[in-house]
């Protein structure tokens, strides 16, 4: 037997072209199936049908990269540099904040790698075909090119190929394409070029599976050249992304380093050149000033602050593989989002139903049978109308769907078969119809199925009462368009009368109208069969569509659409406060998306552009880039278009977020920059690529999640100004004791210095990692992304305004305990040449902890960037409360305990200090809410720094 032709480029799209027994030829088979030999002679040519693996990094790798990051190098460096020092103690607290803090980032992030696993499991073992002309069962990785795959209702499909016999063969695609409605399939050759390859009905495609009938299929690809696979190899070939907080810490890394080293050399040469110092002395004492500048609290603070953040998304259904992602999140700028369950319910609902004599108005969404049928400003019941009862009668029983109860009261119902099929007897019972008492008395006793080509169906059912005289009846379903031209009468207010072309005008401008609204929309007419009609056969066997579809009367339009979940439009319109754009991608048609889009307020012009599928092949990137400037909607799209989209978006500097749920939507969740799984409809391979995963597929938790994104960016602002601001008061002492040439004794030592970075400043810090957003966090543009973590603004509020205040409650508690003790202005200063005099070993042990008690008042401060902090609750945050009772704790405990005054130079302080030091946190807070408010009055906010423009838009 000859091998496969290529018939052309595209293979797939040719033979799509080719009738069944072309099919055969083309692909050098038969309708007998391949002979064992030539298809172990196609294996050895083409290989195994499997999805091949990439391979990945070693968890040792992976574990080690925790601490081989610029952060984490700076530590290690910080720590043998504290060694050098003669500060062993200090070395060992550094290292152990490092590796303490690697570890529980690893154990945070550790998510193997399993998209490939995912992909192989949603293939099936087994699958039939016909070998040496009879049906056999083989594995699913021994199908090749050529093979006759015989499919059944439920199985999964095991490769790609071309239908060549169909008996309502239905496939559940949704995990290519993100669509939940099953496709029907046909053998017929397909000469549409404006389809893409998922669209095309007679092309069926490994992952998806049979959700109804059966059918022959002739494998044409296998393996890595099949849809599947090209997915696969889209998703393992892209690189690991840096998230927009690693690159900014990575930067602050580089910028704190040469900070910290510029410090150390200023403080070695001013030692040596006003105290006069040894070399080796000042060398000593510039080492101990490099490790105070370098924020060792930086790394557990960020991490803790990315933790907190995920349990608390956890709790907004949305689940984060990794810490970074978060505050991705909050860097968004555009979010791409599906259409089908995240924007909308996912349950198809009919909202309009028409007749020649009256329109209705559909109340409930989702398939619980929860609403009513209004019409005049009052409620029908298909009672009322004999119109109304044939229409709704006509469409359910011309159904092969199945509505299933919830198992527990307030669960979910559930659809077997076709979302479409199923919304329509769901309108039936709104309007009171008792289905299985229909079913009886209208028994059906033979289907004609649906097809593409005829665009309708129709069940044959036997009458228990005669309708138009008639003991049988057709009911028929399909497009509007279909079903006018085949009907010669319509029903018009309980009475049959001639179709006019005045009544086909106005059936097709109803539909038109709604079709415009993006409404999905289904004619119903009937067929009455006399057992005497001339051309109709005795035998219900012998029926065909040729036979019953024709001189129909027409009824009605069902009218129905995927209804918008009740929650979307305000997300959509609190993103659009928030400066994120909302792109929806969807492979759904263009009308349908543009009308749920401007439900919702994604578009609000009259003319957004719409891309479908085929379109986007022909235009250029550079016209993408200029459409995505604008409102734009994009339809039909293919796994590889909707990528196309991320990466341009991308490269116009946008962050962005993707949503899919399907295999399709894999390449575009690994590339983007912060990739939404759905949690409840997704595939494993979608929930893999992602990295975070909604647990309600919701597209409102979205939005909740970038808030707090946004909160723990805001949050490691908040820190790195609480840690930098210590620096001064460490810093000016020691400036204090080199310019006065050493007149002023050192205010505070080296190891009172590194215990304020790395012990009583660590845990309020760590707490404010746990502040939640605040107030008028969406009301703020995106961050942008190049913007860095170490601004000039944040620089001035740390050590121009924090930082000042800090030193001169340092200094100041210094000079205080030497004044107490007797010192007066033009007196040598106790400890000038004496380290342990009791007098300087008190004022330093007081310039120590005026430090602590002012960042009572600077952590308070911190919390919120411009709102008062009473308009949050003083103590509403357990964590910094903890944190400050934790560095009183210890500021206490190493001025009492001889061992750890002799290792901190400090001593028991009485009550006049304590009063100096408790005066000190209301009065930092007081300031600052001072100039807080002032800036508040001059840009218009409230005490909750909010805009007071922007609080009419809620």
């Amino acid at each position: 037997m000859e091998a496969p032709k290529q018939v052309s480029s595209s293979p797939i799209e040719e033979i799509a072209k080719l009738t069944p027994d072309k099919v055969f030829s083309a692909m050098g088979t038969a309708a007998a199936g391949l002979a064992s030999n030539e298809a172990a002679s196609r294996q050895a040519k083409y290989g195994k049908n499997t999805i091949q693996a990439t391979r990945k990094k070693s968890q040792v790798v992976v574990f080690l990269s925790n601490f081989t990051h610029l952060m984490a190098i700076l530590l290690w460096v910080a720590g043998i540099i504290a060694f050098i020092a003669g500060m062993p103690e200090l070395g060992v607290a550094v290292w152990l904040v490092n590796v303490i803090n690697g570890c529980f980032s690893y154990w945070q992030e550790h998510q193997a790698d399993k998209a490939t696993e995912a992909l192989k499991k949603m293939l099936p073992s087994f699958v039939n075909v016909i070998r040496d002309g009879h049906e056999q069962k083989i594995l699913a990785e021994d199908l090749v090119p050529g093979d006759v795959m015989l499919l059944e209702e439920g199985d999964k499909i095991s490769a790609d190929g071309r239908v060549v016999r169909a008996s309502d063969l239905q496939v559940d695609q949704s995990t290519l394409t993100g669509e939940s409605n099953p496709v029907r399939k046909t053998s017929d050759a397909v000469l549409d070029e404006d389809l893409t390859t998922s669209e095309t009905p007679n092309l069926v495609f490994e992952g998806t599976s049979v959700s109804e009938g059966n059918g022959r299929v002739v494998v044409t690809q296998i393996g890595m050249s099949t849809e599947f696979g090209k997915i696969a190899s889209l998703t393992q070939n892209m690189g690991e992304k840096q998230s927009p907080l690693q690159k900014q810490l990575d930067h602050l890394t580089k910028q704190i380093t040469v900070f910290a080293l510029c410090m150390g050399i200023v403080f070695l040469v001013l030692d040596v050149a006003f105290v006069h110092n040894s070399i080796a002395a000042s060398f000593i004492f510039a080492l101990g000033m490099v490790v105070a500048f370098i924020p060792e609290g930086l790394l557990p603070t960020v991490t803790l602050s990315l933790a907190m953040a995920v349990q608390r998304m956890s709790k907004r259904n949305a689940l984060v593989k990794s810490l970074s992602s978060v505050e991705a999140l909050g860097s968004t700028s555009v979010i791409c989002t599906d259409k089908t369950g995240t924007l909308t319910q996912n349950e198809m609902t009919v909202n309009h139903l028409w007749t020649p004599s009256r329109e209705y108005e559909v109340t409930g969404v989702g398939y619980a049978p929860k609403g009513e049928v209004r019409a005049d400003g009052r409620s029908f019941s298909a009672a009322d109308d004999d119109d109304l009862r044939l229409l709704l009668v006509g469409g359910a029983l011309c159904s092969n769907a199945r509505l299933i109860e919830p198992e527990k009261e307030g669960g979910r119902y559930t659809v077997l078969g076709d979302p479409t099929e199923a919304c329509l007897l769901v309108s039936a019972q709104k309007a009171g119809l008792d289905l299985s008492e229909e079913e009886r008395l209208i028994p059906r006793v033979r289907e004609l199925p649906f097809e593409s080509r005829r665009k309708r169906m129709s069940t044959i059912h036997q009458l228990e009462r005669p309708l138009d005289g008639a003991t049988r009846v057709a009911f028929v379903k399909g497009a509007p368009n279909e079903l006018v031209r085949l009907s010669t009468k319509v029903r018009v207010n309980g009475e049959v009368m001639e179709m006019t072309d005045s009544l086909r005008e106005k059936i097709m401008h109803a539909n038109d109208g709604y079709a415009e609204d993006g409404l999905r929309v289904l004619a119903v007419a009937y067929r009455p069969i006399h057992r005497d009609e001339k051309g109709v056969p005795t035998s219900v066997s012998e029926y065909t569509p040729d036979v019953i579809e024709h001189d129909l009367t027409f009824v009605g339009l069902e009218v129905m659409q995927d209804p918008p979940r009740p929650e979307v439009a305000a997300a959509v319109a609190e993103c659009r406060r928030a400066g994120i754009r909302v792109i929806m991608i969807t492979g759904d048609y263009g009308l349908t998306a543009v009308s749920i889009a401007r439900k919702i307020g994604i578009v609000k012009s009259a003319h957004p552009k719409v891309f479908s599928g085929p379109e986007l092949e022909k235009t250029s990137d550079e016209e993408l880039r200029k459409a995505l400037e604008g409102e734009v909607v994009f339809s039909r799209m293919a796994p590889e278009q909707k990528l196309r989209v991320v990466e341009n978006l991308q490269a116009m500097g946008e962050v962005v977020a993707v949503t899919g749920d399907g295999v399709n939507d894999s390449p575009a969740l690994k590339k983007a920059d912060i990739g939404v799984a759905m949690g409840v409809t997704g595939t494993d391979v979608a929930k893999e690529a992602a990295d975070m995963i909604l647990t309600d597929d919701n597209f409102a938790s979205i939005v909740s999640a970038v808030e707090e994104g946004r909160a723990v960016y805001a949050n490691i602002r908040k820190f790195m100004v609480y840690i930098l601001n210590s620096n001064v008061p460490e810093a000016v002492p020691s400036a204090v004791y080199l310019f006065s040439s050493g007149a002023v004794p050192l205010p505070l030592t080296t190891m009172q210095i590194l215990t304020v970075d790395l012990g009583t400043d660590m845990f309020p810090a760590l707490g404010l990692g746990s502040e939640p957003p605040e107030k008028d966090v969406m009301n703020r543009p995106p961050r942008d992304p190049s913007e860095p973590l170490l601004t000039g603004k944040v620089m001035r509020k740390a050590f121009l305004w924090y930082g000042i205040l800090g030193a001169l409650s340092s200094l100041g508690a210094f000079f205080f305990a030497q004044w107490a003790a007797g010192w007066r202005p033009g007196a040598t200063m106790f400890g000038v040449g004496a380290d342990l005099d009791p007098t300087y070993v008190r004022a330093t042990t007081m310039a120590l902890a005026a430090i602590v008690f002012s960042q009572i008042g600077e952590v308070m401060n911190c919390r919120t960037e411009l709102a008062s902090v009473f308009s949050v609750g003083l103590f509403s945050n357990k964590q910094v409360n903890k944190g400050i009772l934790i560095e009183v704790a210890l500021i206490v405990f190493i001025t009492l305990f001889p061992p750890f005054q002799d290792v901190f130079h400090t001593c028991p302080l009485n009550a006049w200090d304590y009063l100096y030091l408790v005066l000190l946190p209301p009065a930092v807070l007081a300031l600052e809410e001072a100039r807080k408010a002032i800036v508040r009055r001059q840009g218009h906010y409230d005490r909750n720094g909010v805009r007071m423009d922007t609080q009419s838009e809620r």
